[in-house]
């Protein structure tokens, strides 16, 4: 009896215990609220309107032309540039404020920074509007991280893999429509580019719209935690493979006496990122991120200028950007749904995949940029883009396979933020009017000595691996085919003695 009554006495108190703490409470984890997949198809829908710009692939043309009559070189070497500086400026700051302000309120900024860009396009009238154009052009790339982030917050861990691949989805279906619509305006409909512009005013101030009725989540990833927790609010959403990493950020928080910059999560997560960051997977992978995205986006800030040089239209006739743009998305979505299915020994054959893939890059630039055929460099831009975005996936499985969601989401911030700066420094080098100011052929140049570079030392360290395996397997073979012969020997001496002993017999 007594044992009975101290037995009921302590389930008594473990219940009163999980009542006072809700974290105690050992619920098991559901998905936050009823209305979440309207509020994933809402994103969705949102992030599919919001790549509406059917004028996006033809503003080059536009400065170009008889609307805007701005000179190649202001374009090339004052306006463009300003593209690398303002998002190096602002990313940073956003990714944080992102969080910290729960994804909405950057969701409106970027889609006020749309709106900006097609007034100063349709009103804007000297270089230095066009450059606050490209300002606000470097706020919509930085502002990304919270569309891409903020799905996460509307589902339960389970569903993650799921409703990423629906945003990521929607966002390449809105690009690939965008840019079909455009390429129709301007050839079936013969709308002019200042015409084609309004429209994509109209597009992204719908786009607007649609921000203001998001739902503000309540859960955040680096800041808010601690209130969040107080309310039991905070739930860990790892899986057991994870959940070292994400005990840093969901774990129970006792109110502390004093606040300490250590105490921060985002701190905790970037002392925790030092033990990782020895990984070689991680870093080929994360250096790889950093220095060929940094090629890829500064061939993709100027090929319509390159574009524009081999093939001149100052009339929306015999300009197929959008057509371009379109092949491009739709071959590069194709690339990235195969890259899922590439089945590889990673840590002996990735080096030498890199290789192949820059090599084809460096070869596709030298193409573009010595051909006189527009069409040759169309399809070379659309293998040089599709090229890129089938290692893009592979890359992110890479680095993400051993990380926590928060862990993984810091380390594709770092490592965007080092490839800009390595953008920044290569722009006001090679581009800028105020560093050498090259001829867009010259600047493409450049690009194909930088990934010929990249190939070259992705193929030494391959060839290094390689060798240094096939040096690890014959070593360990010696042994075992030592082991093998001998055994054998003792077979043969046995199957000797056997028949001896018969024959003896007979």
């Amino acid at each position: 009896m007594r044992r009975e009554r101290e037995a009921t006495e302590q389930r008594g108190a473990s219940e009163r215990e999980r009542a006072m703490d809700p974290e105690v409470s050992e619920k098991p984890l559901q998905q936050p609220g009823e209305c979440w997949r309207f509020s994933v198809l809402y994103l969705c829908f949102y992030g599919f309107m919001a790549q509406i710009k059917p004028a996006e692939s033809f503003i080059t043309p536009y400065l170009l032309g008889p609307d805007k009559n701005f000179t190649r070189e202001q374009v090339t070497n004052e306006i463009t540039p300003v593209l690398s500086y303002s998002y190096m400026s602002v990313l940073v700051p956003v990714f944080l404020l992102t969080d910290y302000l729960r994804y909405k309120p950057v969701l409106i900024l970027q889609s006020l920074s749309h709106v900006a860009i097609w007034l100063l396009l349709l009103f804007g009238t000297t270089v230095l509007q066009m450059q606050f154009m490209e300002f606000f052009y470097g706020i919509t790339m930085a502002a990304r991280v919270a569309y891409s982030s903020y799905i996460f917050t509307l589902v339960s861990f389970q569903s993650y893999q799921k409703v990423a691949s629906y945003s990521r989805s929607s966002v390449l279906m809105g690009v690939f429509v965008s840019s079909v619509l455009g390429q129709l305006f301007v050839t079936l409909g013969d709308v002019p580019f200042f015409t084609l512009n309004y429209i994509s005013l109209g597009f992204v101030a719908f786009a607007f719209t649609l921000t203001l009725f998001l739902k503000r989540p309540k859960r955040t990833m680096f800041f808010n935690r601690r209130a969040l927790a107080a309310n039991g609010s905070i739930q860990s959403e790892a899986d057991p493979a994870h959940a070292t990493s994400v005990t840093l950020v969901s774990e129970k928080q006792k109110a502390p006496r004093g606040w300490h910059w250590r105490d921060t999560a985002l701190v905790k997560m970037i002392l925790e990122l030092k033990n990782t960051v020895r990984s070689p997977r991680l870093k080929l992978w994360s250096l790889w991120w950093v220095f060929n995205s940094t090629g890829y986006y500064l061939v993709v800030y100027y090929v319509q200028i390159l574009w524009d040089n081999i093939h001149p239209s100052r009339e929306n006739r015999g300009v197929y950007n959008g057509g371009v743009d379109a092949a491009a998305t739709l071959l590069g979505a194709i690339a990235s749904f195969s890259a899922g299915h590439v089945k590889l020994q990673w840590s002996l054959w990735a080096e030498l995949v890199i290789f192949i893939i820059t090599a084809l890059q460096a070869g596709l630039l030298f193409l573009m940029n010595t051909t006189n055929n527009i069409w040759v460099c169309y399809v070379g831009f659309v293998l040089f883009r599709s090229s890129h975005q089938l290692l893009v996936p592979i890359a992110i499985f890479q680095i993400a396979t051993s990380l926590s969601k928060e862990l993984c989401a810091l380390v594709f911030g770092i490592n965007t933020f080092l490839a800009t700066i390595l953008k920044t420094i290569i722009t006001l080098i090679i581009a800028d009017k105020r560093g050498l100011g090259l001829h867009v052929n010259n600047q493409f140049n450049f690009y194909i000595g930088y990934f010929t570079l990249l190939a070259t030392i992705y193929l030494g360290r391959g060839l290094y691996i390689f060798i240094r395996h096939r040096q690890a397997q014959k070593a360990q073979g010696t042994p075992k085919q030592e082991e093998a012969v001998t055994s054998l020997a003792a077979e043969v001496d046995r199957t000797d003695s056997h028949a001896h002993t018969d024959c003896s017999k007979a």
